[in-house]
């Protein structure tokens, strides 16, 4: 996946993505009697080449969820360097820094997600990854191709602003690096739900937490918002199908699962086009892997696939779930094979929710910072979002 940031111009997206996020701080914690607006500036293009450097670092030095121990050795040296008190292996590799400022005010989380993503890099830059790894038993590549190199880039450019600032803080604040947004290993527990439940979110007690999302799809110096449901939430599924195995010249005397496996697949593109009334939400069912069988003329005795599904309303997520099962078992059943379903296989993140009020209020620095031609309100993401377990406890944007 080749960025657009990269092929624009990195420098004015990473300045203008760290005053994004700073001017949201700023528009609350920073005494409204003064305007803080000139001092970021100039203090985001000293460090602006420093913030490159991490983020082509970290891009070039990728690593899976639960796993970030680079990564995160990097975030808490640059945290501890300035003064900040350091927290590490918070969900299990996370990193927490809190600041805090010379004058009393609420407590304000900034969130950064630090993993990467099993994608082999096809890109030219001279910071591309050659990182390999195993995942799921199999070699892979890995990749930051869904921006997070720079989400942590970000935040640690952000920390040395607001570290350089202190004397004008009003409250404190949270810095939390997260790691396995894109979920945990399976069997493990991660991400931003496990976090929470260490307690990330008190001592201090946080009142409203922040994030953002690179996104290479919108240009330069846009940001894109949206209140209520931004993003839809996500169930992964396996399912295993069972036949009997036989000779590729005589399947009458078994049970093919590769052709179960592409009936089950077929019917299940019927969920959203029949069942989800897509005039009220949008919707999304997707087999991403299938896997059985070595040899061109053996039916083998059993097919693995990998799904994922995205639902924005409870009632939604619901009734494709039961959908889904329905398919996966009667569909085995009738061709006289046998089905296993895990739903969800390894991940549920809900709706991404952005608190309405939270974002009313902080619509005008929104656009303050970048005008407000380059503020635009957009529909609902079919991607997800962890940050959806912050959201859930306190308002979050």
């Amino acid at each position: 996946m080749k960025s657009k940031t990269d092929k624009l111009n990195l420098k004015d997206t990473l300045k203008v993505l760290s005053l994004f996020i700073l001017m949201l701080f700023t528009s609350i914690t920073f005494a409204q009697t003064k305007d803080h607006s000139a001092a970021v500036s100039k203090a985001a293009d000293k460090i602006e080449q420093k913030v490159i450097a991490w983020r082509h670092d970290i891009h070039q030095n990728p690593e899976l969820g639960n796993r970030e121990f680079r990564t995160a050795a990097l975030i808490a040296k640059h945290l501890e360097s300035l003064g900040i008190d350091v927290q590490t292996k918070v969900g299990v590799t996370g990193i927490v820094g809190i600041l805090k400022g010379d004058q009393p005010g609420p407590v304000v989380a900034l969130r950064a997600d630090m993993d990467a993503l099993p994608v082999e890099e096809k890109n030219d830059l001279p910071f591309a990854s050659k990182v390999k790894t195993i995942y799921n038993g199999v070699e892979t590549s890995v990749m930051h191709a869904c921006g997070h190199d720079g989400h942590v880039a970000i935040l640690m450019g952000v920390a040395e602003l607001l570290s350089g600032m202190k004397a004008d803080l009003k409250g404190t604040v949270k810095f939390i690096f997260q790691p396995a947004e894109e979920g945990p290993p399976k069997g493990e527990e991660g991400g931003a739900e496990l976090m929470v439940k260490e307690g990330v979110l008190e001592n201090p007690k946080v009142d409203v937490i922040f994030g953002l999302h690179l996104d290479a799809f919108y240009e330069v110096g846009t940001i894109a918002y949206r209140p209520a449901g931004i993003m839809a939430s996500v169930n992964d599924m396996k399912i295993t199908v069972k036949g009997k195995p036989a000779h590729g010249s005589a399947p009458w005397s078994g049970v093919d699962p590769i052709v179960v496996s592409a009936q089950i697949i077929n019917s299940l593109q019927t969920i959203v086009s029949r069942n989800v009334v897509l005039t009220d939400n949008a919707a999304v069912v997707t087999i991403g892997a299938i896997n059985g069988g070595n040899r061109s003329n053996i039916i083998p005795e059993q097919v693995e696939m990998l799904g994922t599904i995205r639902t924005f309303t409870n009632e939604d997520e619901a009734l494709v779930l039961k959908r889904i099962r329905e398919i996966v078992d009667y569909t085995a059943k009738a061709a006289g094979a046998t089905a296993t379903l895990e739903l969800p296989y390894s991940m549920r993140f809900t709706v991404t929710f952005n608190d309405e009020t939270l974002t009313e209020l902080m619509l005008p620095t929104l656009e303050k910072s970048e005008g407000k031609d380059h503020v635009i309100l957009i529909p609902a993401i079919t991607g997800a979002e962890d940050f959806s377990y912050f959201a859930q406890k306190v308002p979050g944007l």
